[in-house]
């Protein structure tokens, strides 16, 4: 077992989220990406041409000032055709990753795509150095309690070589055990628990132990680390009315870092690429702490506040549910770690509806995803129709990547 500390590799660049108009991007050089040639594969799929072509174009629509399109289309092609890939410039990789948020059709917090920060860390591959720079991340995510989104990159497959892989759902996620025929901790996380205990994890077996980060280097077995507890963040739970909800002994981690998702730009995959905003607190109050199949508070908190739960007609669920949610808001605005609640993300999300649509754009959207879990209908995302679209660049699930955090599948 490996802690990882939060040394940052001084050649790598940060590059924060300021509108386009004056983003800091635009002042800095390239030199050192271009640097970086892919290497020349023995095999394998090569990147699609087309897909490529489709992305750089729309880089350059959308930034004007970064001169004539053919002639970086010329760069592209010729390197595909030599080495079956190609590399981002940095600003290209920074615009990419900005609008692969914008076109994620199941988020609600796009409003913000712009300010999204990206650390260029495509110089990492090996484990040791990847965990360092996760830990790094969730370290300058979160500056007194503000939640920046951020974005870190590693290297991208290439057709001689997948690129690395962080099994982990989330960065931060709390380990579940079978205990005879119930579950202490998340039984979201039974399966991959399991896995990293023979991978040589002991747990502790708490309801709220947070899991160590799994890594797989290119060709390697994969590797445990332990997050320091400076970097996780964990807020307990209380409620401004009912005094004896603290009892309860609730918590959750405040950055919702998702870390098995492969951010894929113009035709490159970035199968290690972690990202974060801040909650909506519905995902805590009620999805995490409040479904069945996970923490499943609400009988616990029905009981509490003395309801009638002989009858689902006396609604006790939709009771215990709000208040649920309301001490999930209280509590992280008690200690002044960044949250927003259901109504104003959607109020939110519309206004960059209407953006999207003011500038040209298609602004792809999954109802069943934008609408809240918790009083859909009083939400105005709850009446309308949206497109649906799966645009590129964007951040996908694959297929192994599931199954690793689900802990069925051995190393890939």
């Amino acid at each position: 077992m490996v802690r990882p500390g939060g040394a940052v590799v001084s050649t790598n660049a940060v590059f924060d989220g300021a509108p386009a108009s004056a983003c800091p991007v635009h002042s800095l050089s390239d030199v050192g990406s271009r640097r970086q040639q892919p290497a020349s594969p023995p095999g394998g799929e090569r990147v699609d041409p087309a897909e490529a072509e489709r992305f750089i174009r729309l880089y350059h629509q959308e930034n004007p000032q970064a001169g004539p399109v053919e002639v970086r289309l010329r760069q592209v092609r010729a390197h595909i055709e030599r080495f079956g890939t190609y590399w981002h410039t940095t600003r290209e990789l920074v615009h990419g990753a900005r609008v692969a948020w914008r076109n994620n059709s199941r988020c609600i917090g796009r409003l913000y795509w712009r300010s999204l920060r990206v650390r260029d860390r495509r110089g990492v591959s090996g484990a040791d150095e990847i965990a360092s720079e996760c830990v790094a991340h969730l370290r300058e995510t979160i500056t007194a309690g503000r939640i920046r989104p951020t974005l870190t990159v590693f290297h991208p497959s290439a057709p001689h070589r997948p690129g690395p892989r962080i099994w982990n759902e989330q960065l931060t996620r709390y380990a579940g055990y079978q205990v005879g025929s119930g579950v202490i901790g998340d039984p979201r996380n039974l399966a991959f628990t399991e896995r990293v205990r023979r991978l040589g994890w002991a747990g502790g077996g708490g309801r709220f132990d947070v899991l160590p980060l799994v890594v797989q280097a290119p060709g390697q077995a994969p590797r445990l680390y332990e997050l320091p507890a400076d970097v996780v963040h964990q807020v307990p739970l209380s409620h401004p009315r009912f005094d004896w909800f603290a009892g309860l002994d609730l918590r959750w981690f405040a950055v919702p870092a998702i870390s098995n998702m492969c951010l894929e730009i113009g035709g490159i995959c970035y199968r290690a690429a972690p990202f974060n905003g801040w909650y909506m607190g519905t995902e805590i109050g009620a999805r995490n702490l409040g479904d069945t199949g996970r923490y499943d508070q609400l009988p616990v908190i029905a009981e509490r506040m003395g309801l009638d739960t002989s009858s689902e007609r006396t609604l006790w669920r939709d009771l215990a549910l709000v208040e649920l949610n309301v001490a999930v808001l209280h509590s992280f605005e008690r200690v002044g770690i960044t949250i927003t609640d259901h109504h104003t993300e959607s109020h939110r999300f519309l206004a960059h509806l209407r953006r999207e649509e003011q500038a040209g754009r298609l602004c792809p959207a999954d109802w069943s995803w934008i609408v809240p879990p918790v009083s859909g209908s009083t939400t105005p995302v709850f009446h309308r129709y949206y497109h649906q679209a799966d645009l590129r660049p964007n951040y996908v699930y694959h297929p192994e990547a599931l199954a690793l955090a689900r802990g069925d599948l051995p190393g890939s």
